[in-house]
């Protein structure tokens, strides 16, 4: 999931003609590009998204933004480097099936309008929301 998240910006440089900043984010520091924000200020609380300022926001709605994402686990995967999110990555389950749980030769094709878990049924307890009306 790709996320917006606020940070507070540290510094600010040009790299060339591009204004770029390092920004805060609850103790990850990242360089952001700032051109959309050319208003910004040291100290000032922006939404970075895809490591582009699109925003000011202020300091409260920030932090209180910052700690619900950090209660529902989202902050971490987000704010990871691109080492730790191909370690991730590996370390997941090779299954396309929902839950993980399936090895079936059909599931680990893929999604098809022949396919389907060998019993015909869901491995899952989760809702089947996206099933064909032919595999219903």
């Amino acid at each position: 999931m790709c996320l917006a998240i606020p940070g507070r910006v540290e510094e600010i440089t040009t790299d060339g003609l591009i204004l770029m900043g390092r920004v805060n984010f609850g103790g990850v520091v990242k360089r952001v590009c700032l051109d959309y924000v050319p208003e910004t200020i040291v100290g000032d609380y922006v939404i970075v998204h895809v490591g582009f300022a699109l925003s000011r926001i202020d300091e409260v709605t920030a932090q209180s933004t910052l700690e619900t994402f950090r209660a529902m686990g989202m902050l971490d995967e987000e704010l990871e480097t691109e080492e730790e999110a191909f370690a991730r990555a590996a370390q997941a389950s090779s299954s396309s099936c929902p839950d993980g749980s399936c090895s079936d030769r059909n599931c680990l094709d893929g999604p098809g309008p022949d396919r389907s878990h060998s019993s015909g049924e869901s491995t899952s307890d989760a809702p089947q929301l996206f099933r064909s009306p032919r595999h219903a």
